[in-house]
C-alpha cells in the first residue's frame, strides 16, 4: 500500500481561491495529458504518488480527458480506489463538462441537460460521491447563462460538489456569470484559462482583472505553453517531442525561427536568475499573487520535482519584467 511522504505539507505554498475559504497548492496537478487509455498504470500512480508526497492536493480532470474521453477519470477512479482514495479529505478533485464528449444533441455546450448527466457520468467513472469544483469548461453562446449557472448551482446544491468553476471564459461574461451565482447564493470560487509568458489573453479580454475585482481565483492551465517555455525545443524539435508524436494541440508551425530565438533569449534569463526555462515561466504566472495556481502536466515524475522548485522564487525585478516582455511580445 502506499504510504505519502510525512513531509508532504512542509514546502508546499497554499494559496486562497480569492476571497473564498478555499485554498490550492501554488502548483496543481493536472490529467490533461498521460492519463488516458493508452497509458501505463505504474506510471500514472508514480506520478500521482510524486506530486502528493510534495503537497499537491489538487488533481484536475474533464470528462473529456484521454484518449479515450472519459478514460483519464476512470483511470484516476482506480489510482483513488486502489491508493489515494483514504487520503481523500485531504485532496481537491475537479472535474469539467463544456466540450464535445457524447453523439446527439445532449453531450455538448452547456445546457442543464448535459452538465448535470456529465458529472453523474464523471461520479461513476472516478467512484466519487462529489468533486470538490466542478466547471463549465467554455462559453456557450446559443445556451442562456442563467441555465448554465443554474446548472452549476444544482450540481453544487445537489452536494455532487462543493464549489462550482467557470473556465475559458472572458471578463465581461466572468462578470455576468459571477452576478447570476451570487444571487443563487453558490460557492462560485475560480476560473480556468489558459495563462502564460507567451498567451496574455486573460489580460487583454478582461478576465484577469475581473476576477480580482470579483474576489474570485484563477488556476491557470498551459503555463509552460505546451512545452514551448522548457528546454526541449531550444535546438529544434526532438522527435520524441509532443509536436512529432501529438500534432493535436502543439503544432510543428509555432515553431518558428523567431520563436526559437524568443525561448532562447526566455532561457538565457532564467538561467541568471539560478531557474530553468520551465521554473520562470511557473514563477512569472505566480508573480503578483492574483493567479492562486498553475495547472502543471508530466510524464515522468522527475518533471514534477522540478517544476515544484518553481514557487521558491516568484519574485522579478522590474528589469527582468520588461526583458521578458521584450523577448515575448
Amino acid at each position: 500500500m502506499y504510504q505519502p511522504s510525512e513531509n508532504r505539507y512542509e514546502t508546499m505554498q497554499y494559496n486562497r481561491c480569492g476571497a473564498s475559504g478555499l485554498k490550492l497548492p501554488a502548483i496543481s496537478f493536472g490529467l490533461w495529458h498521460n492519463f488516458g487509455s493508452n497509458a501505463n498504470m505504474d506510471r500514472m500512480k508514480e506520478l500521482c504518488f510524486t506530486a502528493f508526497d510534495n503537497g499537491i492536493t489538487h488533481f484536475d480532470l474533464a470528462n473529456n480527458y484521454g484518449p479515450e474521453p472519459g478514460s483519464a477519470e476512470m483511470n484516476f477512479g482506480r489510482i483513488l480506489a486502489e491508493d489515494l482514495g483514504v487520503y481523500r479529505d485531504e485532496l481537491i478533485i475537479s472535474t469539467k463538462a463544456g466540450y464535445d464528449m457524447w453523439k446527439g444533441p445532449y453531450g455538448n455546450w452547456g445546457s442543464r441537460k448535459y452538465l448535470l448527466a456529465s458529472l453523474d457520468q464523471s461520479l461513476r467513472r472516478m467512484d466519487l460521491e462529489y468533486v470538490d469544483i466542478f466547471y463549465h469548461h467554455r462559453m456557450d453562446p446559443e445556451t442562456p447563462l442563467e441555465e448554465t449557472m443554474g446548472a452549476l448551482d444544482q450540481a453544487v446544491k445537489s452536494g455532487k460538489a462543493l464549489y462550482a468553476g467557470i473556465s475559458n471564459y472572458d471578463g465581461e461574461n466572468m462578470k455576468r456569470a459571477c452576478a447570476i451565482l451570487n444571487e443563487l447564493h453558490c460557492p462560485f470560487v475560480i476560473n480556468q484559462n489558459r495563462y502564460s509568458i507567451f498567451d496574455r489573453t486573460i489580460e487583454k479580454n478582461g478576465l484577469k482583472q475581473a476576477a480580482v475585482e470579483e474576489g474570485r481565483g484563477i488556476i491557470a492551465f498551459s503555463p509552460l505553453a505546451q512545452g514551448l517555455l522548457t528546454d526541449r525545443y531550444l535546438s529544434g524539435i526532438p522527435q520524441d517531442s509532443r509536436i512529432r508524436t501529438d500534432g493535436r494541440f502543439l503544432k510543428e508551425t509555432v515553431l518558428t525561427k523567431e520563436k526559437q530565438e524568443q525561448i532562447r533569449g526566455l532561457n538565457h534569463l532564467a538561467k541568471q536568475r539560478g531557474q530553468s526555462l520551465a521554473q520562470m515561466a511557473l514563477s512569472w504566472v505566480l508573480k503578483d499573487g492574483e493567479v492562486t495556481s498553475v495547472l502543471i502536466g508530466a510524464s515522468r515524475p522527475e518533471q514534477i520535482i522540478d517544476n515544484l522548485q518553481a514557487i521558491e522564487n516568484t519574485s522579478f525585478s522590474e528589469e527582468e519584467l520588461l526583458e521578458i516582455d521584450r523577448l515575448s511580445l
